[in-house]
């Protein structure tokens, strides 16, 4: 089958806007990194909604306008839609929240906390556009990026599978390695007091049931001096290398039940079915300790019940064995 050329441009732009962003991002010294990153990566998104919206609009351009109605030429009192014009006569595309609000109606199903991840970016990129930002939150700025190109990839994969991203460098380094400042300074300016408000208010929305797409993703990093290697924090094994977690910590890197991973199975695939086979292929993830985790209901009572929960990955090893929708 032929690919639109239009579609196949705007899905090409979208992904060298993206890997454009990261790419600026990680250059060890730029001075206008987070608002580089959030207008480039909020380009990138709006072309990908649009190349969406062409493709279930079967290509027709209009689907990507901004319409308007106009008198027709002939005198008549009747109106035409028509698309509205740029300085240059060109027609206008939509905005990001149009692309959003078409989608939805054309059925496709956008996450609310991809939403609440991309409104935040575009604040902070309508700042940097209209007037200033600090780097006195870059901390909380890059968790937005975590966000932002883990959901691009998410999105993708679902859109167009064909579509190889392992080829790239889908990646932000570390802010320790960029900025040795990694917690945001207490003396902030008003304009980023505010934004900072705007931003905890979007990750407090979070919805916790969708466990594809985040808002933010936080960072936490720390590096110790010391002058022997006992302080690393980590020894070898012939086994492996053993890692303390606290039941915080298991809980967030392992969230999902078993029942959990059925329901949401019924939604991402179109041949998913709770029998034989999926207890069966559930039966080898619990053999996994990247993917399961066998938590004891009452940690203080050794004889307390034991339950299984999943790691998020679980869904790259389901996506090899169903269609998704």
């Amino acid at each position: 089958m032929k690919i639109n050329k239009t579609y196949q441009s705007l899905l090409d732009k979208a992904i060298n806007s993206m890997l454009s962003a990261i790419e600026i991002y990680n250059k060890p010294d730029f001075k206008y990194r987070e608002e580089t990153f959030s207008i480039l990566s909020i380009n990138s998104w709006e072309l990908l909604f649009k190349a969406r919206l062409l493709k279930l609009s079967h290509y027709k351009m209009n689907s990507i306008y901004s319409m308007e109605n106009k008198k027709k030429k002939n005198g008549e009192n009747s109106k035409i839609l028509q698309p509205k014009l740029n300085r240059s006569k060109n027609p206008m595309t939509i905005s990001l929240a149009e692309s959003i609000f078409r989608l939805r109606k054309k059925g496709e199903e956008i996450s609310l906390n991809l939403v609440k991840s991309l409104f935040a970016l575009i604040e902070l990129r309508d700042n940097a556009i209209h007037f200033h930002n600090s780097s006195d939150i870059s901390k909380e700025i890059q968790e937005l990026g975590f966000a932002c190109i883990k959901n691009f990839m998410e999105l993708i994969q679902r859109w167009e599978p064909k579509v190889k991203l392992t080829q790239y460098n889908f990646y932000l380094m570390p802010l320790a390695y960029v900025d040795s400042n990694i917690e945001s300074k207490a003396i902030l300016t008003d304009e980023v007091a505010n934004y900072l408000n705007f931003l905890k208010k979007k990750v407090s929305e979070t919805d916790s049931r969708d466990i594809d797409f985040s808002v933010a993703i936080g960072i936490d990093i720390s590096f110790k001096k010391n002058t022997t290697l006992e302080g690393i924090g980590m020894r070898y094994d012939s086994a492996g290398i053993p890692i303390n977690m606290s039941e915080e910590d298991i809980t967030k890197k392992f969230p999902m039940t078993y029942d959990n991973v059925t329901a949401k199975a019924k939604t991402r695939y179109r041949d998913f079915k709770q029998n034989q086979t999926f207890h069966t292929i559930m039966k080898h993830v619990k053999q996994n300790k990247k993917l399961s985790h066998n938590r004891k209901l009452d940690p203080s009572n050794l004889k307390s019940q034991v339950k299984t929960f999943f790691n998020a990955n679980i869904w790259q090893e389901l996506d090899k064995k169903y269609k998704k929708i």
